[in-house]
Order: structure tokens, then sequence, then C-alpha cells
């Protein structure tokens, strides 16, 4: 089996588990929790999206990996890691802007992901970091797709 062959595998695999581990057992937890709070737990994972600056550290990926993806993908990660942080503190202080902001970094973020994702042809160079998209990655977008179930199902309801 090639490379590629087994990324994209171990990629589909931790997706499947990921999303059984959601519905199983997180989601029927989120429900019983307030809209902020549940929201608090599904952004906390994404406030490490800065550990993606490892995809411009040399000696830790196999070859320098190319520009197009590295540097998109570090500073998507950086960036969406700081709007995860300030949604955290919003939602944790009751802050005006704490939807706003729960938006914003979904959004960047879950474009961030789907973005780098297309890079699937630079796998090979991936090194030591192989276990960013093949097992939080998944992690990342399951709770993406959460979030915008819950800030969607928030909006309906307000909407009625």
């Amino acid at each position: 089996m090639d490379v590629r062959a087994i990324f994209l595998l171990q990629l589909i695999l931790s997706l499947v588990v990921w999303g059984l581990i959601a519905k199983w057992l997180l989601a029927p937890w989120l429900e019983r929790k307030s809209v902020n709070e549940a929201l608090f737990f599904l952004t906390l994972p994404h406030a490490f999206r800065y550990m993606g600056m490892v995809f411009l550290v040399p000696g830790v990926v196999a070859r320098p990996l190319p520009s197009a993806f590295a540097t998109a993908a570090a500073y998507g990660d950086l960036v969406t890691g700081l709007l995860a942080l300030l949604a955290l503190f919003a939602l944790r202080t009751g802050g005006a802007w704490a939807l706003a902001l729960v938006w914003l970094f979904n959004i960047v973020g879950t474009f961030d992901l789907l973005n780098a994702l297309r890079h699937t042809n630079v796998v090979s160079d991936f090194g030591a970091v192989w276990y960013i998209p093949t097992l939080f990655v998944p992690l990342l977008l399951v709770t993406h797709l959460m979030i915008f179930a819950r800030l969607l199902r928030r909006a309906t309801t307000s909407n009625t």
C-alpha cells in the first residue's frame, strides 16, 4: 500500500472513530449543558491549534514541506488557535461577543483544515508530524461540525 493510501485510510478511520465517540459519548453529555458551556467544551481542543506551527520546523518534518502547504497550515492553525482562545474567554465570562467569536473561529478553522487537506500530495514529507493530520485533524473536523450544528440549532430556536 502506498503512503498516500495509508494516510487516507488513517484519516478516514480516525474520522469514523471520532464521529462515533462524538455520537455515543460527547453529544449526549453536551445535550445537558447550556449552549455556551457546550460550545466551550467543543472549542477547547482548538485552543491547541498553535501546534500546527511545527509544520515550519526543520527536522520535525521529513523534508521541508512545500511553503504553499506549510505556511498556510501553520499560520492558519495559529490564527485559529488564537481565535479559539478569544472565544473560550468570551464563553467563560459570558461576553456579548461570545457567539460571534465562536462563529468566526469555527469558519476560519474549518476553512483552514479543508484547505490543508487539499495537499495530500505532501504526506510522505510529514515525518514526525504524521499524527496531526491523521489523528487530530479528524477530531477537529468533528468538533467543528458539532459547533456548527449547535450554533445553527440555537439560531433556529431563537428565530421561532
